[in-house]
């Protein structure tokens, strides 16, 4: 049986004393007390969330490795007159991750990245210079034409880091899964013994048995179709279908804070494409981007994004997908790489379904970037369309690889980078190097 099933218990509350030390950083008092619980094995019920909770502390202290001091000394390389009051006022604000590690402190170690999206806060800080030029030129001509065509050829390759230790390894790296948008789909170049999951897989990928190999690799080419539609020029059908509508623990959750959110964000609207919109609107107007920890240290992800305002790609996916279901709107998880020319990364994204015209997407997260930077033809734009620069390899959240991994996967929820076990044992994402490179774009 799969380790990453415990991940179904992970809304079950912790005993009090656990969540205390966890909360005041003594992670490792909390081990302590989660190992004399296991042994003693007078809970059953309560095991999986045990061992889950133990392995996620173990992991815990990567994800906030820095100091206060650490921190401002990272702003102040580039800032020099930046202060420890400053920085406070940040961490006040919301605008730092961090939690206690050992009693102290400890922030995000990609904190420094997330400032930088907010130069009215922080302009002591260094920035790239953006030119948007062909992707303005390209949603321009989706607009005009009613979409585009691309031709993508990607190389992913998956290793273990160099320290990592083993002599059999196994591995599973993400490929282009059949949907509406994707078509065409070639392995043109691959390690040796590679077997590729159906296409239909919900996270597909291609795998290899355990062997002495230390690194992976393929190419596949594909042919993506981006269509731009307007979901307020839709007639929808008077009933609306019910799949997708229901709550997939441990993130699709219907709480209390949501049922109200979603009541007063849609309480004067009138039908599904209506409804959409506004959650729409909410998510990309209210919701400010964040870098995350490793999604398996978070908890009732779309509950906790609107909560607290901020999160990243994913969890503004989730936050809009579980208001879409709470109004009756069925609406899906769609995930895997935004794959522009000299920029290859993990990006996710949301699907939503209105009679009779079927499956439209919403891309929250670039619709909250497009309102961060005043470009609101495009955050427009990513309410029922996406655009060219994408591979999908995930349909849904939190399902099991082809074969399932047994092991704890390095995130157990979705798989844009790859999974990798060495010696039986899963990796952790700082375990593994993972490289996408776009071999090949073009407009057809």
């Amino acid at each position: 049986m799969s380790k990453n099933l415990d991940y179904t218990f992970l809304n079950v509350p912790l005993p009090g004393d656990i969540a205390r030390r966890k909360l005041a950083g003594d992670l490792a008092g909390a081990i302590r007390l989660i190992d004399a619980r296991l042994q003693a094995n007078t809970q059953p019920e309560l095991a999986p969330r045990l061992r889950l909770e133990r392995h996620r502390l173990e992991l815990l202290p990567r994800d906030y490795s820095l100091s206060r001091q650490d921190a401002i000394a990272q702003v102040q390389a580039e800032w020099p007159g930046f202060t420890g009051e400053q920085f406070d006022a940040l961490v006040d604000d919301g605008r730092i991750d961090w939690r206690y590690v050992e009693g102290e402190p400890r922030f995000h170690n990609r904190f420094l990245g997330s400032l930088r999206l907010y130069p009215q806060l922080t302009p002591g800080l260094h920035r790239e210079p953006e030119d948007n030029t062909s992707r303005d030129e390209t949603l321009a001509r989706m607009r005009r034409e009613g979409g585009v065509t691309a031709q993508l050829t990607i190389r992913a390759s998956l290793k273990p880091a160099p320290d990592v230790p083993g002599s059999t390894f196994q591995a599973w790296i993400p490929i282009p899964a059949a949907c509406p948008q994707q078509s065409e789909i070639e392995i043109l170049e691959a390690t040796p013994g590679g077997i590729c999951a159906p296409e239909s897989a919900p996270q597909r990928t291609i795998w290899w048995r355990e062997s002495p190999r230390r690194e992976y690799s393929v190419t596949y080419r594909y042919r993506y179709r981006a269509d731009c539609t307007d979901p307020l020029t839709i007639r929808p059908d008077p009933v609306q279908p019910q799949f997708d509508t229901g709550e997939e623990t441990p993130h699709i959750v219907f709480t209390p804070y949501l049922r109200a959110l979603t009541a007063r964000v849609t309480q004067c609207c009138r039908g599904p494409v209506e409804k959409a919109k506004a959650i729409y609107d909410y998510v990309t107007g209210f919701v400010d981007y964040r870098f995350q920890p490793a999604y398996l240290q978070l908890e009732g992800v779309a509950d906790q994004c609107a909560r607290e305002l901020r999160g990243d790609c994913g969890m503004m996916a989730l936050l809009f997908i579980t208001m879409c279901r709470i109004a009756s709107i069925p609406a899906r998880w769609q995930s895997g790489l935004s794959a522009r020319p000299g920029d290859v990364g993990c990006h996710d994204w949301a699907m939503f379904y209105i009679a009779p015209h079927g499956w439209l997407w919403a891309d929250c997260s670039y619709g909250s970037s497009a309102r961060r930077n005043g470009e609101e033809d495009r955050r427009r734009h990513y309410f029922g369309s996406l655009d060219p620069w994408r591979m999908v390899a995930n349909s849904a959240c939190f399902v099991p690889l082809t074969p399932p991994d047994p092991q704890w996967r390095a995130d157990p929820y979705d798989n844009q980078r790859g999974e990798m076990t060495a010696d039986g044992t899963g990796l952790a994402s700082f375990q593994l190097a993972a490289e996408q490179e776009l071999l090949d774009f073009r407009l057809l």
